[in-house]
């Protein structure tokens, strides 16, 4: 194993160990707390800052890790989570290697991100709903207040912190997943 790669994979297990506490820091306001999705915030940093098969693998274990210490429940909403997470720390770490080092770019890898996590949520749990293991009929309505509505204050904290912090890293010289060009 490289020096990278036991960085990466020491980033990886803090990202870890923040998405499994971080739910108890927000749960303490359960009208809020679960509709910050903390869990979302360690998982995209991992993949900005250590790559997206880092990023997807701190995403998919995560829930699951986390659903028998209380929430999410394991299933569906662990099993669903654990796709979508995957997705956004995935996507999250592949967009920002590709696209140029931007103030801009992070927010576009964010956003491309979320929005890939997002729909990975809908087809995850649609998918469930077609084989009759969820009970919830998956319509456009369930999909859209689900993934956007329920979630609106933790998408306005995504893209006011996760920016700031990956920017911030990136100029620390703390991100290990660089362009090709500079790795």
């Amino acid at each position: 194993m490289t020096s990278l790669q036991i960085r990466k994979l020491t980033y990886s297990a803090m990202f870890l160990a923040i998405a499994i506490v971080l739910p108890y820091l927000t749960g303490a306001i359960p009208e809020i707390g679960k509709r910050l999705c903390p869990m979302h915030i360690p998982v995209l940093l991992c993949g900005f800052l250590c790559g997206w098969p880092w990023g997807l693998a701190v995403g998919f274990i995560a829930p699951l890790l986390r659903s028998p210490l209380g929430m999410p429940v394991f299933y569906p909403d662990a099993v669903v989570m654990a796709f979508e997470l995957a997705a956004y720390g995935a996507a999250a770490g592949l967009a920002w290697r590709l696209l140029p080092r931007k103030k801009w770019s992070v927010y576009a890898a964010l956003l491309i991100a979320m929005l890939i996590g997002r729909i990975v949520y809908g087809l995850v749990y649609l998918v469930l709903s077609g084989l009759g293991f969820v009970n919830a009929t998956v319509t456009w309505v369930f999909f859209v207040e689900r993934a956007f509505i329920k979630p609106l204050p933790g998408i306005i904290a995504q893209i006011v912190l996760i920016p700031v912090l990956v920017l911030i890293l990136d100029r620390a010289g703390l991100s290990l997943n660089r362009p090709k060009e500079e790795a």
